[in-house]
């Protein structure tokens, strides 16, 4: 089965909530190498991808359109122009494998999706996507499904480690550290970030200072 891929992108001051750990410098260099991650998951499963991008950015794995709305509006302008089904991924997934991704691939139901930690929403697998429309932010996934059972789709909810994990604070840096296996992993020790144990429980430390 042919489908593509969307997968909202940040390039200019993201991941605000690390700011207390990395210059917004860093935070977008930081962003570029999950995305990278991501994108690397992605084709290896035999999928193309656009980045919806909220300013100018050069990729030379995927096509790139610039939206300059909200999250909703930009992928819900995207979705009722596919002709296959469609992956909705973040970008902020650096744990995702090939192996995790076909997991939702494989769906025999009408749409698949994959709840974040808190109540979000990580990936949308949907085979008619010019039917769906998406309402992020808040208790999206809830959102997800009333939206799919509105629309008689049947529903699977994929139980995923690596695709529930998004990359958005600095306690998330430790999942990253322990299970990550590409080059986002590889930034976090390259500039100083490693992992500790204190009173039995493993944070992370830059530079030898346990972090905020």
């Amino acid at each position: 089965m042919y489908f593509h891929a969307l997968i909202p992108y940040k390039p200019i001051n993201p991941k605000t909530r690390l700011s207390s750990v990395m210059t917004q410098g860093e935070r977008e260099e930081f962003a570029e190498v999950m995305l990278g991650d991501v994108i690397s998951a992605v084709r290896k499963t035999g999928c193309e991808a656009t980045l919806l991008c909220t300013t100018r950015y050069a990729c030379i794995e995927t096509r790139v359109a610039i939206r300059k709305e909200g999250l909703n509006e930009a992928i819900n302008w995207a979705l009722p122009q596919f002709r296959c089904p469609a992956l909705i991924i973040m970008s902020d997934l650096p744990l995702i494998t090939p192996e995790s991704l076909r997991r939702i691939l494989s769906t025999k139901a009408d749409m698949a999706i994959v709840p974040g930690l808190g109540g979000g929403t990580n990936v949308i697998f949907v085979k008619h996507p010019e039917t769906f429309h998406v309402e992020y932010y808040g208790f999206s996934f809830r959102r997800h499904l009333q939206i799919a059972d509105e629309l008689g789709l049947n529903v699977d909810i994929v139980d995923s480690m690596r695709m529930a994990t998004d990359i958005d604070e600095p306690v998330d840096l430790v999942e990253l550290m322990i299970h990550g296996r590409g080059n986002a992993r590889e930034w976090l020790y390259e500039h100083g970030f490693s992992l500790s144990i204190e009173n039995g429980r493993t944070s992370v430390t830059r530079n030898g200072e346990k972090l905020s």
